[in-house]
């Protein structure tokens, strides 16, 4: 589990997605479920993996989640907004080691790791990253130093 210690700030995230909770999301508890938290980590991860701009994801290809750890660090309830910040902390040849982190009213809510890697829709194989793929990533690494 993340320590207070370890945790980073929003600043530290390169990519910020801004998510609104939903009545909805509550359990029976009264905060918002855990199952949601996985929703708003894929949120972080799309807008940097499906970003056209970028020509994200490359051509003939989709993103596949291989791996996800998630500490949940503090209660969250409705309503509001929360800030997801999302960076990446290793680039391999066709995976993506992805950070993220959620924040709600300026405090750390909850954290996220996650592995994914580039698949050929086709062949439904991994494929590796090209290369202007690789250099839009390679500008969100997460800020250590931050």
């Amino acid at each position: 589990m993340a320590e207070s210690a370890d945790l980073l700030p929003l600043d530290a995230f390169p990519v910020h997605t801004v998510h609104s909770l939903r009545y909805a999301d509550h359990d029976q508890e009264g905060h918002v479920n855990n199952a949601v938290y996985a929703t708003m980590f894929e949120a972080g991860r799309v807008a940097v993996l499906y970003d056209p701009a970028h020509k994200m994801p490359p051509e003939g290809c989709h993103f596949s989640l291989v791996h996800i750890a998630m500490d949940f660090l503090a209660e969250m309830s409705w309503p509001g907004d929360v800030t997801i910040g999302t960076a990446v902390t290793r680039i391999g040849s066709s995976s993506i080691a992805m950070r993220h982190a959620i924040f709600k009213d300026g405090k750390c809510r909850a954290t996220a790791e996650g592995v994914v890697v580039c698949t050929n829709t086709a062949t439904r194989k991994s494929q590796p990253l090209p290369d202007h793929a690789r250099a839009m990533l390679e500008k969100l690494f997460l800020k250590t130093g931050a």
